[in-house]
């Protein structure tokens, strides 16, 4: 089991945060645009840090009262080690410090793992948008989590 910490992710952290969306995804975002997502006040970002390397971070928006996850990438090699629900459960955790009521996302048709992750962590099935990803035109589906006042999902 890897050693690492979750924390906000800054501008020393932009080249692993970089690295590890290369890794992960076919048409990853560039470093430019994580830059901006750290100018953007309705943007939070964390990070989970190995000693120096970052070996996964997660994104979301928080709009008004919603929040739309963006992100979440870990490096292969430290997958299935817990470290993206841990991220997954930080993000959570902020919404309800921010009173946020209900977080939303996108995932692949076809990735499993993720669904199950998201599921067990409350979020529920909402809809589908046809073609969502543009390298693969695969469908997403749609997920929501809600809370009520003291934080705890409402159905």
């Amino acid at each position: 089991m890897t050693n690492y910490q979750i924390e906000q992710m800054t501008a020393q952290h932009l080249r692993g945060v970089h690295n590890v969306e290369s890794s992960c995804f076919a048409i990853p975002w560039s470093l430019d645009l994580f830059e901006a997502e750290l100018a953007n006040p309705a943007a939070i970002y964390i990070v989970a840090a190995a000693g120096q390397e970052i070996i996964g971070f997660a994104g979301m928006h928080h709009v008004l009262d919603e929040g739309h996850v963006t992100n979440i990438a870990v490096l292969a090699d430290y997958r299935k080690q817990g470290i993206g629900d841990a991220l997954l459960c930080a993000l959570i955790d902020i919404s309800k410090q921010l009173g946020i009521a209900a977080i939303t996302l996108e995932v692949r048709m076809g990735n499993a793992a993720a669904q199950r992750l998201y599921g067990r962590h409350g979020f529920g099935f909402s809809g589908i948008r046809k073609n969502y990803y543009f390298d693969t035109k695969e469908d997403a589906i749609i997920m929501w989590k809600y809370f009520d006042k003291e934080g705890a999902v409402t159905l």
